[in-house]
């Protein structure tokens, strides 16, 4: 039996984070190479996610990182993704399908092309690279510790929040929903799937809207919690959802959103008005 201090070690665990270079991707690789895992960051920018490994590596973490390209948005990218994996492991122990797009444009603009542009990667390209890497994941599987997939939807994949962003909207609910499906399917096979629903994050993708402290303090207020998301809150969600603390959840979308998904703007019978 586990003794409690270790209930968030992922000592030898190996780890592929996907879209690692930069936002919720790194905050999730620090957090699993802090508790000690071998992760692999991936993302089409090899350079970048090979400077991200060696700024992790200098930290003094247990764990340690090793980064290279990949692509997830076609089908040869991500044969070629998993071939690099299959080099470098013979066993997956945690998945991590970060990698995705968003797009943004006011209903009556919103091209057809960003459709298939973010179905293709948020959607499909998450569900062929997890077909593809199962054999991986199903050897590093077992009844006591099970093998680990967790998806990044989003708080806009439950709630209709997003304004204008449409087509990641709807990919990310798809998210949500592949992500039960999956866990349905795998969780007899020893592998638990799980989703992260973030609220606001600072990253690459949200600095149009998180790059000042103006603009962090302006979305912080639709925040029932009153701030916007921090590394530490990713790093510790996966931290537990791929340790032997969270071996038993399976099928749940985990709203990072700082009580976001449970909020609502009056109270029903306007009592408090």
């Amino acid at each position: 039996m586990m003794t409690p201090d270790k209930l968030f070690d992922l000592t030898g665990k190996v780890a592929l984070v996907t879209g690692g270079a930069t936002g919720i991707g790194r905050m999730a690789a620090e957090g699993l190479i802090a508790a000690g895992a071998r992760v692999l960051i991936a993302s089409r920018k090899a350079a970048a996610c090979e400077a991200v490994a060696n700024e992790l590596n200098a930290m003094g973490y247990i764990g340690k990182a090793e980064g290279f390209g990949g692509d997830v948005a076609s089908e040869e990218g991500i044969a070629a993704l998993v071939a690099e994996v299959e080099s470098r492991t013979d066993k997956l122990h945690i998945l991590m399908n970060n990698a995705g797009r968003s797009w943004g444009a006011p209903l009556g603009q919103h091209p057809y092309d960003a459709w298939d542009k973010l179905l293709k990667l948020n959607v499909q390209g998450m569900f062929h690279l997890t077909q593809s890497l199962l054999p991986l994941l199903l050897k590093a599987a077992n009844a006591a510790d099970p093998a680990r997939v967790v998806n990044v939807g989003s708080v806009m994949g439950d709630l209709p929040k997003g304004t204008t962003t449409y087509s990641y909207a709807v990919s990310k609910g798809a998210v949500h929903h592949m992500t039960r499906v999956l866990s349905n399917d795998l969780a007899p096979e020893f592998i638990t799937v799980n989703a992260l629903a973030p609220g606001p994050f600072p990253s690459n993708m949200t600095d149009f809207a998180l790059g000042s402290e103006e603009g962090r303090a302006q979305s912080a207020k639709g925040v029932p919690l009153g701030r916007v998301g921090s590394p530490e809150d990713i790093a510790g969600a996966m931290q537990f959802l791929c340790s032997r603390a969270g071996a038993y959840v399976s099928g749940a979308i985990l709203p990072l959103s700082g009580g976001m998904q449970s909020s609502t703007q009056i109270s029903l019978f306007n009592e408090d008005l």
